[in-house]
């Protein structure tokens, strides 16, 4: 499957829903790696890489949850 490119956004372009979506994104996310690696820190990582792909242009919540999990299996120095 191709995904055509979106326009890159800055956070304060989010649209309230996507912004909804990805608090939803990191909460699932956050719920879906070892808790050994759920600390704050992780967390912020995560949240973090969740905004530079939704900058990106990815919005789906299965994409962008992915991405964050990806991002969560190392825990943050």
């Amino acid at each position: 499957m191709r995904i055509s490119p979106s326009p890159k956004l800055s956070p304060s372009q989010f649209e309230p829903e996507l912004v909804w979506t990805m608090r939803s994104v990191l909460d699932e996310a956050v719920n879906q790696i070892v808790s050994e690696n759920r600390t704050p820190a992780t967390k912020a990582k995560m949240a973090e890489r969740i905004l530079r792909a939704a900058a990106e242009g990815v919005t789906d919540p299965a994409r962008l949850t992915a991405i964050a999990i990806e991002d969560g299996m190392q825990p943050a120095d």
